[in-house]
């Protein structure tokens, strides 16, 4: 029977702070734990941009962690956010993890599970999926690759503030809002393919929605973030909940 975790929006800014730490202490945990699947949600970190050697430094306890499940065969998935980009070259050539740039599905025990970020689920907010989709354009990622760690770190983390400025606005003001276009987003989305679970990110707001598509009971979960609290999506025999990482 598999046990999958979810976990989405930390936006690490330094190795040292408590949410790395806290990350870092549930890494080693799930090495024992039964675990079977990990999904990274997306913005993981408040910035990492493909290969370069500042990340890769700078994060090397938690690559390393996240490494050492790969290795004891744990299957684990890295969705590209809007913080953490063009992660392939490093993420999934050096450490093994499976890297998504949109929504993927999942069989786990049977129940069809979809995972993305979330970051495609707002249609009205046009500025942002026209940014999204520059990108993600072939200049754009080589230009990424190719420009010296310093100048990436610099305009990543311009990019980065703004783009928190933007979630957390759209958190303090628009909450019900935020929330209305997930539930609506899941209910369009399953009428083109099936799935019991839809899980996501993005917003910084954690929901758990139920609704009833054709007879069938479906599930739209937001994983929300650990600016107020620290908490991980646990999906087992068919049952999600969300456990409080101590």
């Amino acid at each position: 029977m598999s046990q999958a975790f979810f976990v989405s929006d930390i936006h690490i800014k330094t190795p040292e702070e408590s949410n790395s730490e806290k990350l870092l202490l549930f890494l080693h945990g799930l090495e024992n734990n039964g675990a079977t699947h990990l999904f990274l949600v997306g913005d993981i970190f408040d910035l990492w941009i493909d290969h370069h050697s500042y990340f890769v430094d700078r994060y090397k306890k938690i690559v390393n962690a996240i490494r050492s499940l790969v290795n004891k065969g744990i299957e684990v998935h890295y969705f590209e956010g809007n913080h953490d980009l063009y992660l392939k070259s490093f993420w999934q050539q050096d450490v093994g993890v499976q890297v998504h740039d949109g929504p993927e599905f999942f069989n786990i025990d049977g129940q069809v599970v979809r995972v993305e970020h979330g970051d495609l689920m707002n249609p009205d907010d046009r500025g942002y999926l026209f940014l999204k989709k520059t990108l993600q354009s072939s200049p754009i990622k080589q230009l990424a690759k190719n420009l010296p760690s310093p100048i990436v770190r610099w305009v990543g983390e311009r990019a980065s503030q703004a783009s928190r400025h933007y979630t957390s606005h759209q958190k303090s003001i628009e909450e019900e809002k935020a929330i209305s276009f997930m539930h609506t987003y899941a209910q369009n989305e399953v009428q083109k393919r099936h799935f019991d679970f839809l899980i996501t990110g993005h917003t910084h707001v954690r929901d758990i929605y139920q609704f009833s598509n054709q007879g069938q009971e479906v599930f739209s979960i937001n994983l929300g973030s650990w600016f107020d609290d620290q908490r991980v999506g646990y999906l087992k025999n068919g049952e999600f909940i969300f456990i409080e990482v101590e």
